[in-house]
């Protein structure tokens, strides 16, 4: 849980992982976008779903970041993806170097391969993130 950190306000705060959470929703149900999709299955912004139509993907606190995560426990500049191996069907997540590190399916990692369902936690958001390589595979045979 995240603890205050009253001497610097607007710092990033500290964030203890909680123990595993094995009640993770399918959100998405059927709607299935062309992108790759990260999608919050726990924390402020549940149920929001962020379609990933860019090569580099930024993930943070600031509001300029393409994946905004509004909470004090994730640092203005957390996370970058790189989508450039979608179609291979993985990308890679960089830890840039943020106070409560970035968790991949579970582990810290400072670089880590995303394959679809892998989960990602960043401070108090958990995410799960789908390449969605069924649907294009759908598209193309159509």
């Amino acid at each position: 849980m995240p603890t205050n950190n009253s001497t610097n306000p607007g710092a990033t705060e500290i964030f203890r992982m909680p123990a595993a959470d094995s009640t993770v929703p399918d959100l998405m149900g059927a709607h299935r976008p062309a992108h790759p999709t990260l999608t919050i299955v726990k924390g402020p912004q549940i149920g929001e779903v962020f379609e990933l139509d860019a090569p580099q993907i930024s993930l943070g606190r600031d509001p300029h970041n393409s994946v905004f995560l509004n909470d004090m426990t994730v640092s203005r500049h957390h996370a970058r993806m790189d989508l450039g191996n979608i179609a291979a069907g993985y990308a890679t997540i960089e830890d840039l170097g943020s106070l409560n590190g970035t968790w991949v399916d579970g582990a810290i990692a400072t670089r880590a391969t995303l394959k679809d369902g892998s989960t990602i936690q960043i401070g108090t958001f958990r995410m799960v993130f789908h390449t969605n390589a069924r649907q294009r595979r759908i598209d193309t045979e159509a």
